[in-house]
């Protein structure tokens, strides 16, 4: 046998060589790509768990005995360094704390001697003394500080708000309140059970006013800041006054009990910003009340309560944001926050109830005072808006009328109540994905069928190319002519459009039903696939001519004015809406579904199709009963791709909708997405906030939706796959 000159062995290691070298860079590549989706699920998620976590606090982190005689109010600096201290005797000491020293390092006195004391709301931080004469002094302790060779000096000093008013009557002042809204309210109770409320207008012009009835055995005496509202409470009865131009008028006694002993009030205070109020119970049961405007009238409602112990000493409502700190018998520190119903703090923080409890204005710092010491506590408590129920159920929010979902996260006041409801706007985005899926599957998907299994071959090499080339095109341009020249048109021909929807499928199958009716030796003369050529201009017709008769469809079926027929109807109308996004987002969704769905249609044997029809199966049959069954695992890749695609569009949403976070299924309205909230957002938000950190979970939603969409895609593919293998 004759040696053979050649071999294929050298070949053949270096083929092997490549194939491996290829084989893990295609492995490493996917790993890759793995890594980095767990990466980003990772990064998503530490940025998102600080919501849920505990908040901090540091009992005792600094003491200070002080000699100061009967205080009755205390403060603290935002940087934890200094304290003033408030006597009954009118004498105002500033401490400073974590120096142990031994006398106060600024004091003042207010030169009168006064029996009766008030304070307003822990954001104006102010402070009042009166005598029973009526004779009142309001003073701010102010806790200064100023920059001296890159250090920072302490420089307190006492603001005296003088006023010409005062509270005189007939007889002893026994309880007064008081408010400062640019000029002073006064409202006091005297020993005669009289009630009296003195005022000045803009002008300067005071004005008094005493209520014509009395108020015997009156509990407590409450100013709002803004001076036009006053609460009166005996026992469990509160009795709720308003201004009303030189006078105060009962607007409503209510029975802050529930009607039930057990839950006999004692004590009432303002929760910031003074929309609510925080009632005390005797069984340590604490109650949230505020305005609520029904049928035209504001009435103080019960909202939600938190079931305390029966040891519960006082409340400190938060400066700014809307929780509260409960102090007990026993030395132990509750905080909650009202809106999210969360326990935020559960500490033994001391040996017993403080007697006085303050917080610093930036609420980082709590001072307490406990037989003549100061007690400084450090408080680390980002997120205490921030719960399941507030992120996910209704919340009864200040002044709303009924619990509700509710995006709102910025305001201009400090004592806004923050609204991070993730229901309204992941309403939204599946509210933009549902009309854009139901605008650009029918579409994709009938003309992906005709295009692979009727089309010609020299108009498909024409056709899906150019579709194809579509998906190249900037999702910002089709956002931006959908907002600013698509939408417009919508608004002026609104009739007309809510027509073409009912009419171009019925001209279809008409226009379809009528070729059927034709002679074939008229068919004859147009070879199969090339139909689109005569439906074409027949849709570009009757869609000119509805157009065109726009005024008349709105005179014949809508009485001359759609928009004010729908509004009869109960239906709101926005310019930039969900029909828009549909007809926009579908646009930039078509290509996606069309191409991957016409590949696998495309892609289905021939030698399938051609059996069916040998054996006597219509073309019709054929595609309903084999091609589409076979293709059926790449149809629905498609169309799995395409809701991926639309869940995450953004700049569609972000210019063609009024970016408004409603819960309304109403295709004339708007919403807000996901994606546009984050983009829109995400610049403006502090960074390490509340706000910062759900911005980043509203990602982590997107992330871990698609990932489950495309989860359950691929394992429906499978199974039509293993189902349809056999043909």
């Amino acid at each position: 046998m004759a040696k053979a000159e050649f071999s294929l062995r050298e070949r053949d290691r270096k083929r092997l060589i490549k194939d491996r070298l290829v084989r893990l860079a295609v492995s490493t590549g996917g790993v890759g790509v793995l890594a980095a989706l767990v990466l980003i699920f990772v990064y998503l998620a530490m940025m998102v768990l600080p919501l849920f976590a505990d908040a901090q606090f540091k009992a005792n982190i600094a003491q200070q005995s002080i000699q100061t005689d009967q205080p009755v109010a205390l403060g603290v600096d935002d940087y934890g360094e200094h304290a003033f201290v408030i006597s009954q005797q009118g004498d105002i000491d500033f401490w400073r704390l974590k120096h142990n020293a031994q006398q106060p390092e600024v004091s003042f006195e207010l030169g009168q001697q006064y029996s009766l004391f008030a304070q307003s709301t822990a954001s104006q931080g102010l402070f009042a003394f009166a005598s029973p004469q009526g004779e009142v002094q309001i003073f701010h302790p102010l806790m200064n500080s100023t920059l001296q060779s890159n250090q920072r000096q302490f420089s307190p000093d006492v603001e005296l708000l003088n006023s010409d008013l005062s509270l005189s009557a007939n007889s002893r002042l026994t309880q007064f309140s008081f408010a400062v809204d640019g000029s002073p309210t006064l409202a006091g109770y005297f020993a005669d059970q009289s009630v009296q409320v003195v005022w000045q207008d803009r002008e300067g012009v005071a004005h008094r006013y005493q209520f014509n009835r009395s108020f015997p055995n009156l509990d407590q005496l409450i100013l709002t800041p803004d001076g036009r509202t006053l609460y009166l409470r005996s026992g469990s009865e509160l009795i709720i006054a308003n201004k009303s131009e030189q006078q105060f008028v009962t607007r409503e006694i209510v029975d802050l009990s529930l009607g039930q002993a057990k839950h006999a009030v004692t004590d009432i205070r303002m929760l910031s910003g003074a929309y609510s109020l925080l009632v005390s119970h005797k069984d340590g049961l604490v109650s949230q009340w505020f305005d609520v405007l029904q049928e035209g009238q504001r009435s103080l409602t019960h909202i939600r309560e938190f079931k305390l112990a029966s040891e519960l000493q006082f409340l400190l409502p938060d400066t700014y944001r809307k929780g509260f700190y409960s102090f007990y018998i026993n030395g132990t520190v509750q905080s909650h926050y009202t809106t999210s119903e969360k326990l935020v703090i559960f500490n033994r923080a001391y040996d017993k109830a403080p007697t006085l409890a303050a917080m610093s204005n930036n609420e980082k710092y709590l001072l307490a005072y406990t037989d003549s010491t100061l007690s400084l506590a450090s408080v680390d408590n980002p997120f205490p808006e921030i719960s399941l129920s507030s992120l996910w159920q209704k919340v009864w929010y200040e002044s709303y009328p009924e619990p509700e979902y509710v995006w709102q996260t910025t305001s201009a006041n400090d004592e806004f109540e923050a609204k991070f409801s993730l229901v309204p706007i992941a309403f939204g985005t599946l509210k933009a994905a549902a009309f854009a899926m139901l605008f650009a599957v029918p579409i994709a998907v009938f003309g992906a069928i005709y295009t692979a299994y009727f089309m010609t071959p020299k108009m498909r090499r024409v056709v899906k190319p150019s579709i194809e080339l579509m998906e190249a095109l900037p999702t910002v341009i089709i956002g931006f002519l959908a907002g600013l020249w698509f939408a417009p048109i919508v608004e002026r021909h609104l009739a007309a459009v809510i027509a073409l929807l009912v009419f171009l499928p019925l001209s279809t199958i008409l226009v379809g039903a009528i070729w059927h009716k034709l002679p074939r030796r008229w068919l004859s003369r147009l070879p199969n696939g090339w139909h689109a050529v005569i439906l074409m201009p027949v849709i570009v017709l009757i869609t000119s001519v509805i157009l065109l008769q726009s005024s008349n469809i709105e005179q014949w079926f809508f009485a001359g004015d759609v928009r004010v027929y729908l509004a009869d109807h109960g239906i709101d109308f926005d310019q930039r809406n969900a029909l828009v996004v549909g007809f926009a987002m579908g646009f930039a969704v078509i290509p996606t579904i069309f191409t991957i769905a016409e590949d696998a249609i495309f892609s289905v044997p021939k030698h399938l199709s051609d059996g069916s029809l040998a054996l006597g199966a219509t073309p019709w049959q054929t595609l309903i009963h084999v091609v589409l069954l076979t293709a059926s695992p790449g149809i629905f890749s498609a169309i799995m791709m395409g809701l991926g695609r639309a869940v995450g569009e953004t700049m569609i949403v972000l210019m063609a909708t009024g970016n408004t976070p409603i819960m309304d299924w109403n295709i004339l309205e708007g919403m807000r997405t996901l994606s546009a909230t984050i983009a829109v957002e995400m610049p403006e938000s502090e960074v390490g906030s509340s706000h910062y950190r759900i911005l980043f979970l509203a990602a982590l939603i997107l992330l871990v939706f698609t990932f489950a969409v495309n989860s359950v895609a691929e394992w429906v593919r499978q199974r039509l796959r293993e189902k349809y293998r056999a043909l």
